[in-house]
């Protein structure tokens, strides 16, 4: 059995009524809390913002990162990020997985040299909105997974079991955690989610109903196992 991995993924939703002002220090403050190996983040926005969030926030989360910036303007960017506490491998390959005339999206993927488990492999996203835009993207993200030691981890949008992406990745991670985590203040729907593959195991996930304060979606933290 591997030691622990523990895991991470929040959709900050950083421009929005819940916290207007990208709040980064109670964003940071609920991640050291619960001190992450590896955290995923989706929608940072230094939109209108004189400092950088993507910067700032890797200062205080992790001591390696890469961004997926997917809309980038002259006031500033908006995408994702992946932080974790060990370095990469090679640099992480970004990928766009964006679907015909729909809003830009991308696909982070890592090779960790974690110190508990070796080599994993992370696959961090922000899918789009409609079923058909995720069922293609889900089938993108199949592409990037090996078969063992991988976490697909993000914000999916994936409600319905109709062309769902749990049904796509089933294939290759059937491992998942199955929370609920939106909307935060009355949690309904199980769009963030941490997916392993089939060697892996994991040991407990929650949620941080704190995260209400600065998001319209709850985090979801997950310790991970591989049995030898």
């Amino acid at each position: 059995m591997t030691g622990s991995l523990r895991i991470m993924t929040w959709n900050v939703h950083g421009t929005f009524n819940l916290n207007p002002k990208f709040d980064l220090e109670g964003v940071c403050s609920l991640i050291r809390h619960w001190s992450p190996d590896v955290v995923a983040l989706q929608e940072v926005d230094s939109r209108g913002r004189t400092d950088d969030p993507f910067m700032r926030l890797a200062e205080a989360v992790g001591d390696h990162r890469i961004d997926a910036r997917s809309i980038v303007t002259k006031d500033g960017d908006y995408g994702q990020a992946l932080f974790s506490r060990w370095p990469f491998a090679e640099p992480p390959e970004v990928v766009d997985v964006s679907y015909q005339e729909r809003e830009p999206r991308r696909a982070i993927a890592a090779r960790i040299l974690s110190d508990v488990a070796g080599e994993v492999r992370v696959v961090a996203t922000h899918l789009g909105l409609s079923i058909h835009e995720r069922h293609a993207q889900a089938h993108a993200l199949v592409d990037l997974v090996r078969p063992t030691r991988t976490f697909v981890v993000g914000d999916f949008n994936d409600w319905f079991w109709v062309r769902s992406v749990r049904g796509v990745l089933a294939q290759t991670c059937p491992v998942r955690t199955r929370l609920r985590t939106f909307p935060a203040l009355l949690p309904l729907m199980r769009l963030d989610r941490i997916y392993v593959s089939r060697d892996g195991m994991i040991r407990s996930a929650w949620t941080d109903r704190k995260a209400r304060m600065y998001s319209d979606h709850l985090p979801v933290i997950a310790d991970v196992v591989f049995p030898d």
